[in-house]
């Protein structure tokens, strides 16, 4: 008995803390739909928080006006970052995202903190 409490509390714990893997993002209408790594409808948002930029594994940005907006998997905003300090959005990888501005590129993480800068190639 002690052992299959132990198993399912382990296990509890496991789901409780995991997160679904974003597969893709799609407009559809008026809606963001997020699909998680099966495949499978895991939330939507409303198309009006902007202009998707991109998505990760386990975010996405979107452009509303002069703000870039960090998306968690579950559609949560999470980080908003002015248009004038991040530049143009260039891609968004698995856990960062690149922007060019003026004559450097940037790489930003997930969190939306600058983890390096180099000067732009013509």
């Amino acid at each position: 008995m002690k052992r299959f409490l132990f198993f399912l509390l382990a296990a509890v714990a496991f789901f409780a803390t995991s997160t679904a893997s974003i597969s893709s993002v799609e407009r559809d209408g008026s809606w963001y739909k997020i699909y998680n790594e099966s495949g499978r409808l895991a939330h939507s948002v409303s198309a009006s928080v902007g202009e998707l930029q991109g998505f990760g594994a386990d975010f996405f940005i979107v452009k509303s006006g002069s703000w870039y907006k960090l998306y968690d998997e579950k559609g949560k905003l999470y980080k908003s970052l002015s248009v004038s300090s991040v530049g143009e959005i260039l891609s968004v990888g698995a856990t960062t995202f690149t922007s060019r501005s003026g004559s450097w590129v940037y790489t930003w993480n997930r969190d939306g903190k600058r983890i390096s800068s180099r000067q732009a190639s013509r």
